[in-house]
């Protein structure tokens, strides 16, 4: 973020093998452990005078939710706006932040962590219920192997998103919406926002059935919760 490489028409990847101080949304610290996640970021640019991304971090879930399908992982479903759940259990988080401008050609890094082999006491902060590639697959994943795939998949829908924008992808994302239909609470407006998901709009804001009509809630500081 400090200090982005040169444009020269490439996608830059970072990857570690452990992060020792990994950023959540929030303010939360995203946990990894040595062999245990894929962690990396990537920088993505946009044509120069595009609009400001809108549902970036939604494309990116959707390119996770394809990859991991095509490893036979049954029961990927998206939370909005950034975590990929197998059967309700979290595998999988995304951060993307915007580079700032000051004339440079408009990018976002994309931050994806992978939960590929926890260790048998693990804990993750404000999750109650964890998963693992290695639990869902009954068998060790190649960390490089998927990263390669992974990054296929997103250089192909980040290529759509930067041509056709988020509508072109909307329908793909609510077919693996975890909350679709269900009731939920928003966490981190002044007071708690209850209502029903109904999906979300083409800018990628979440749409919420309440009893004073539809609203629309930005991804913000705002955390998405099942209602008690």
């Amino acid at each position: 973020m400090d200090a982005p490489p040169a444009d020269d028409g490439r996608v830059h990847v970072v990857l570690t093998d452990r992060q020792t101080a990994g950023r959540g949304r929030r303010g939360r610290q995203w946990q990894s452990w040595q062999g245990g996640s894929l962690t990396f970021s990537a920088l993505w640019r946009f044509d120069a005078g595009a609009p400001v991304p809108a549902g970036l971090s939604l494309v990116a879930g959707l390119a996770l939710a394809r990859t991991l399908e095509q490893l036979g992982v049954a029961g990927v479903q998206l939370k909005w706006p950034n975590d990929v759940l197998i059967h309700g259990a979290k595998l999988a988080g995304i951060l993307v932040e915007l580079l700032p401008g000051r004339g440079r050609t408009p990018a976002a890094v994309i931050g994806i962590g992978v939960n590929l082999g926890l260790p048998p006491a693990a804990t993750i902060e404000g999750q109650k219920a964890v998963t693992d590639l290695r639990s869902e697959l009954g068998r060790d994943v190649d960390r490089d192997t998927l990263l390669a795939a992974l990054l296929r998949e997103l250089h192909g829908l980040l290529t759509t998103y930067a041509t056709a924008g988020f509508p072109a992808l909307r329908a793909a994302w609510e077919q693996r919406n975890a909350f679709a239909g269900l009731p939920v609470s928003i966490l981190g407006e002044a007071e708690a926002v209850q209502g029903t998901c109904i999906g979300v709009a083409e800018d990628g804001a979440l749409l919420l059935q309440g009893e004073d009509g539809v609203r629309r809630i930005l991804s913000g500081e705002v955390s998405l919760r099942a209602a008690p």
